[in-house]
C-alpha cells in the first residue's frame, strides 16, 4: 500500500516580528569583543528578526500567525486538515500548555487533533518526516500542518563568549502543509541521527528541576541558555558534526532513489565559513541556497523560511531537487530529499 501513496507539500506560511537587531547591536551587547565586521562576516549576522513586547509575538501566536499565511497562501480550508504537528519551542507563553492544541483553536481547525514535538533546531525535519509517515500509515489521515513559532534567543547572554554559535538566534513563526497523494512537491525521505552522549552539554541551565530558579539566580536564570559542558560539546562536534551530516544527505537520497544532486539547499543559518565549506563539499553554489544573514538562525523554522524565500525568488521550479538539512543541540542531525513540481 505504501508504495503507492505519496505526500506532497502543498505551501507554506511565514511570520516575522517587526522588529530587528542588528550587527552592530549584537556587537554592542557583547562589550566590542566581537566586532561589528566580525558579526558580519565571520558569523554571518547583518540583522536578526527579535520579537517585540507585543503578545503577538509569542511563541504559540507566531505559530498560529504563521498557519494564517500559510492558509491564506494555499487555500487550503482550516477545517480539512486533520492532524497539527506543532515544532514550536518550549520556551513560550504559558509552560505546560499545548501549542498544537493552541494553534488548532485559532485557525479554526476544527477537525484536528494534534501534539507538539520536540528536536530542538531538528524539529521542522523531524516533523514532516512524522508527517510522512502518518499519512502513509493511517487511511483516516489526509492533511497536516506542520506549524510553530520560536524566539530562544530571550536567553542569550551576549557577554558570554561560549554562546557565539547561538548569538544569531532571532524569532518567527513558519507552517507547511502536507497532504496524501497530493500528486507534486513530494516529500521522497529523510535520514536523522542522534548522539545522546552530547544531550546535556547545551540547554537553559536554570529554572528547570535540576536547578530551580532561587531569588539569588533569577536574573542569571532569564539569560542561561549556555554550554554546559563546552569542551565535550565543541571537540564531539568537530569529531563527528559534518561526518554525519553528509550521512543523513546520502541516506536521504539513497532512500529517495535519486542519485545526489541537489538544485536548492534549504539549510539553516550557520557561521559563514561553515556555510561556504558546506556547499563546496556538496557542489552547490551560492546561488542554490539561500544564506540567512538578514533573517538570523530562526531555530526550527529556518528550513520552512529557506524554502518559503526559495519559492518567492524562483530558485525552486518544476524538477528542483530540494534538500533540507538540519542539527539541534542534544545533539540531532537530519536531511530530506523533496522533488518539487508534478511527479
Amino acid at each position: 500500500m505504501s508504495k503507492k501513496i505519496n505526500v506532497g507539500i502543498v505551501g507554506t506560511g511565514i511570520y516575522l516580528p517587526k522588529q530587528i537587531m542588528t550587527a552592530k547591536e549584537i556587537s554592542d551587547a557583547t562589550g566590542g569583543v566581537w566586532s561589528e565586521d566580525a558579526v558580519r562576516n565571520k558569523l554571518g549576522i547583518n540583522q536578526k528578526y527579535i520579537p517585540g513586547p507585543g503578545p503577538e509575538d509569542g511563541t504559540q501566536e507566531m505559530g498560529a500567525l504563521a498557519a494564517i499565511d500559510c492558509l491564506k497562501n494555499t487555500g487550503v480550508d482550516p477545517k480539512d486538515i486533520d492532524v497539527i504537528l506543532c515544532i514550536g519551542e518550549e520556551w513560550k507563553e504559558y509552560p505546560l500548555t499545548t501549542s498544537a492544541v493552541y494553534i488548532q483553536g485559532r485557525i479554526g481547525a476544527d477537525n484536528a487533533w494534534g501534539i507538539d514535538v520536540q528536536n530542538r533546531c531538528c524539529t521542522c525535519v523531524s516533523a514532516m518526516e512524522i508527517a510522512r509517515d502518518m499519512l502513509i500509515a493511517d487511511d483516516t489521515i489526509n492533511t497536516i500542518m506542520v506549524v510553530g513559532g520560536y524566539r530562544n534567543g530571550d536567553f542569550i547572554d551576549y557577554k558570554d563568549n561560549n554562546v557565539s554559535m547561538m548569538y544569531n538566534l532571532g524569532a518567527g513563526g513558519g507552517a507547511i502543509i502536507l497532504k496524501k497523494n497530493y500528486n507534486k512537491n513530494l516529500l521522497l525521505a529523510s535520514h536523522i541521527i542522534a548522539d545522546g552522549s552530547l544531550a546535556r552539554t547545551a540547554g537553559v541551565e536554570i529554572g528547570g528541576i535540576a536547578h530551580p530558579f532561587t531569588k539569588e539566580n533569577l536574573e542569571e536564570g532569564k539569560k542561561s541558555l549556555r554550554l554546559m559542558d563546552p569542551v565535550k560539546m565543541k571537540d564531539r562536534l568537530n569529531e563527528v558534526s559534518m561526518p554525519n551530516w553528509y550521512k543523513c544527505i546520502d541516506k536521504s537520497f539513497e532512500k529517495a532513489g535519486l542519485p545526489k544532486k541537489i538544485d536548492y539547499l534549504a539549510v539553516l543559518h550557520m557561521k559563514k565559513s561553515g556555510h561556504l565549506g558546506m556547499l563546496k563539499d556538496l557542489g552547490v553554489s551560492e546561488d542554490q541556497t539561500i544564506y540567512l544573514s538578514d533573517y538570523g538562525h530562526v531555530g526550527q523554522i529556518d528550513q520552512i523560511l529557506s524554502l518559503h524565500l526559495a519559492l518567492k525568488a524562483g530558485k525552486v521550479k518544476n524538477g528542483s531537487v530540494v534538500c533540507m538539512i538540519a542539527a539541534g543541540i542534544g545533539y540531532v542531525w537530519s536531511a530530506n530529499v523533496i522533488k518539487w513540481g508534478e511527479i
